[in-house]
């Protein structure tokens, strides 16, 4: 049974370039009220099960937050039609019903009637809904001395409480520690298996892969792409990867054009050059997106001005941060007198790229035996790791746990 319907829905905002504030200023200067409408939503249409949990992700600005709204019914769609079954609890802006100068336990009273329930209610789930907040004896205090992050224990607290068919969550969690984000996600599975259908506008993909049954790639007003988080995920930042990259090249040619830098210097002889760097995963596709423990394959492409003896290909792996992550080269590796002929490529393996989420890039450079460098490149190949491993670092060490049993006797 589906408990939400978007069928074909348009959302448009206007967009004033000089609006004028009193009457007397609408009358004298009318031309102030130029605008222009910008439409945030075109022709959006999914369905949501009961129970399922639904991902939303997306740049900023694509629709992602309107659409919530919408399905909310804080807003209304300017066509189309959005229908709901069931009771609807949102979290999309931290603190909203919450009136500053209450306390937190008057709040709870004010917010959970806002959801529907009646003071009957609300006495019976107080308690639970003060105990989840871990706010203690804060929750007699003004709401309006509370942290960022009093304020999200409290909100959440009452919107799982409140017996709703379908919970919408607009990034709220990230605002918890981390402690907290993990007790609200194991609450939010308890509630999921009730029957309560949830929709997640979130930037952690990770989050979403390992909670959502589905995710929907929201992309300039449009859904772009819908289907299992994995799949969704991995061609939404190969395309963020490739306008990121566009305007990095834009940004650095107009910046070297107009003299604030200096173009990039050459390092090298220049007997053997590298022509280009291509990344290609496991698939066998040239790509700038890889998952934690995928394969990378580098392709590097090279010409040379003649037969080049006794050659060394160099590597360094960088976060984008500038941290050096691993340096080597084919002479280290046992590689020893490489041949490089007029034109060729080099191909070097990373059969388990064992990398965290991040940005990251290679630095890559043709050498003679001496040391002496043909070419190098800086910055010749950048690359995106995305993971739904919950690890912290840079890289992820193989490693097992076991639990030691003090009675056991050594063999």
């Amino acid at each position: 049974m589906n408990v939400i319907e978007v069928q074909d829905v348009y959302k448009k905002f206007r967009l004033y370039y000089d609006r004028s504030q009193t009457v007397k200023e609408r009358l004298l200067f009318h031309s102030r009220n130029r605008h222009e409408d910008h439409w945030v939503l075109k022709g959006v249409s999914f369905a949501i099960q009961k129970g399922e949990a639904v991902g939303l992700i997306g740049e900023n600005g694509c629709g992602k937050s309107t659409l919530l709204k919408l399905i909310s019914q804080i807003i209304y769609p300017e066509k189309g039609e959005i229908r709901i079954q069931g009771r609807v609890s949102s979290l999309i802006e931290l603190g909203a019903g919450f009136h500053p100068d209450m306390s937190g336990r008057e709040n709870i009273y004010t917010n959970a009637s806002i959801f529907g329930l009646d003071k009957a209610k609300i006495d019976e789930k107080l308690q639970t809904i003060i105990q989840f907040s871990e706010l203690g004896d804060f929750i007699d205090n003004p709401v309006r001395t509370y942290s960022s992050g009093m304020y999200t224990r409290l909100a959440f607290s009452v919107a799982i409480n409140v017996d709703a068919d379908i919970l919408l969550i607009d990034e709220i969690l990230a605002v918890g520690d981390t402690n907290f984000q993990a007790k609200c996600f194991d609450k939010l599975r308890e509630i999921r298996k009730s029957g309560t259908s949830i929709v997640i506008v979130s930037h952690s993909l990770g989050q979403i892969e390992q909670f959502c049954d589905r995710s929907l790639w929201i992309d300039n007003g449009v859904i772009r792409m819908q289907g299992k988080p994995r799949e969704v995920h991995f061609q939404y930042l190969e395309s963020m990867g490739e306008k990121r990259l566009a305007a990095q090249e834009k940004e650095r040619a107009e910046a070297i054009a107009s003299g604030r830098i200096p173009p990039p210097q050459k390092l090298g002889n220049e007997f053997a050059r590298i022509e280009r760097i291509q990344l290609v995963n496991e698939a066998g596709k040239p790509a700038i997106v890889f998952k934690t423990g995928e394969r990378m394959d580098v392709l590097l492409h090279y010409s040379c001005s003649k037969v080049l003896e006794n050659s060394t290909v160099s590597l360094q792996l960088l976060r984008s941060d500038g941290i050096s992550i691993y340096a080597s080269n084919t002479r280290i590796d046992g590689l020893d007198g490489l041949t490089l002929m007029e034109d060729g490529r080099i191909l070097l393996t990373f059969d388990s790229l064992n990398l965290l989420a991040g940005e990251y890039f290679l630095n890559m450079g043709l050498h003679a035996a001496d040391g002496d460098i043909y070419d190098f490149k800086e910055q010749a190949a950048q690359f995106t790791v995305y993971s739904d491993l919950q690890d912290v670092g840079i890289t992820r060490l193989d490693h097992r746990w076991r639990l030691e049993d003090p009675e056991r006797k050594e063999a």
